[in-house]
């Protein structure tokens, strides 16, 4: 079986290219494509956008074969994802996240309602983590290196970073439901959203692609997938969890997807070295350092891909121990690949997760 890695490396994030000096890819799945799977009646999009790439994979029913369809198609792709990037983009200034950012007023702020979601979901995750996945963890971020301020290439002296943590903490963001507006409990409080955004612009091709009637089809954005129906062989659409080795590019584990999603968070893919040691982009916004434990890699297999996205970064944060005790307490299906001192990888799967890849390729 050959296979077609999804995302191609880049060291782009949300539409700007990082300083040479970052190892800045995205942490991965893998689709794979086997002989003639990818026949006439697959119609394939790719393209770049919110600094990655992403491709969709649509298989043509009857009626739905003709260019016409496929003009519709691509323009609810694209129209969905150029949509969310101009909404949370922090490399953007006109975006309305930075203007969110930007805002230094007591007063709330009105925001789109798709702007909104996001934030109410992230808050969700991050009360449900204590705190291990945190938007406004962008202060963080920059200062390590991660962000588009990078404002410190070698990571903030102490004195520093102890006033950055105390622009950090989702407990600063104020949700109206009803109004549609945030507001924010100091002026200097900064959201990122990269780590639940990507996610959500997959959910949202998915539904767009089933306004248009498909019933079949595959989205991937920057390595998150969603899938729905099957594939044009009429199998379940094929992933691989990624080997987590910056080195190559392998599968660790297949996995059959029907009408899932699935996310994963990973430290092998966007770091850089210091003195030998690895920085991870995945910051604790409960210690303001980057992530420093055995845990290489975490997926999570969810029904809305920006949930998935956000409940794998939050395990990433709490590492192998405590972030499998929580998923099992949680009960999500996560598969946790892991370090071992022989240089090699251990996986470790939650009981739904199991049953889900399990129950899918019977």
């Amino acid at each position: 079986m050959s296979r077609v890695f999804g995302p191609v490396p880049s060291r782009r994030r949300f539409g700007r290219l990082l300083p040479p000096m970052y190892i800045a890819f995205a942490a991965c799945v893998v689709i794979f494509a086997a002989p003639g799977c990818c026949g006439p009646s697959e119609r394939v999009f790719a393209g770049a956008t919110m600094g990655t790439t992403y491709t969709v994979k649509v298989v043509a029913r009857g009626a739905d074969s003709g260019v016409g369809a496929a003009e519709h198609e691509g323009a609810a792709i694209t129209g969905q994802l150029d949509l969310v990037n101009r909404l949370m983009s922090t490399w953007s200034p006109d975006s309305e996240l930075s203007r969110l950012n930007q805002h230094t007023e007591p007063t709330p702020l009105k925001v789109s309602k798709e702007t909104f979601e996001v934030l109410r979901m992230a808050q969700q995750v991050s009360e449900a983590s204590g705190g291990a996945f945190d938007v406004t963890v962008g202060p963080l971020v920059n200062a390590w290196g991660f962000g588009p301020e990078h404002d410190y290439p070698e990571g903030p002296p102490d004195d520093e970073l102890a006033q950055l943590r105390e622009r950090v903490g989702y407990h600063m963001l104020e949700l109206d439901e009803a109004a549609l507006t945030v507001r924010k409990a100091r002026p200097d409080v900064y959201c990122d959203l990269a780590a639940i955004a990507k996610g959500y612009a997959v959910d949202r091709v998915a539904a767009a692609l089933d306004a248009l009637g498909c019933t079949d089809y595959m989205v991937e954005v920057g390595g998150e997938v969603k899938a729905r129906g099957r594939n044009g062989r009429g199998v379940p659409w094929q992933i691989g969890i990624e080997k987590p080795d910056s080195a190559q590019r392998a599968v660790m584990k297949p996995i059959p997807l029907e009408n899932l999603a699935v996310a994963t968070s990973g430290d092998y893919r966007n770091y850089y070295e210091k003195d030998g040691v690895r920085l991870s982009h995945t910051i604790d916004p409960r210690t303001g350092r980057p992530i420093a434990h055995r845990l290489a890699s975490v997926s999570v297999i969810h029904e809305a891909c920006a949930m998935a996205d956000a409940y794998a970064t939050a395990l990433m944060v709490l590492g192998p121990d405590a972030g499998y005790e929580w998923a099992c307490k949680e009960h999500l299906a996560a598969m946790f690949i892991v370090r071992e001192e022989s240089g090699g990888f251990a996986d470790r799967e939650t009981p739904e997760f199991s049953a889900i890849t399990e129950g899918a390729a019977e």
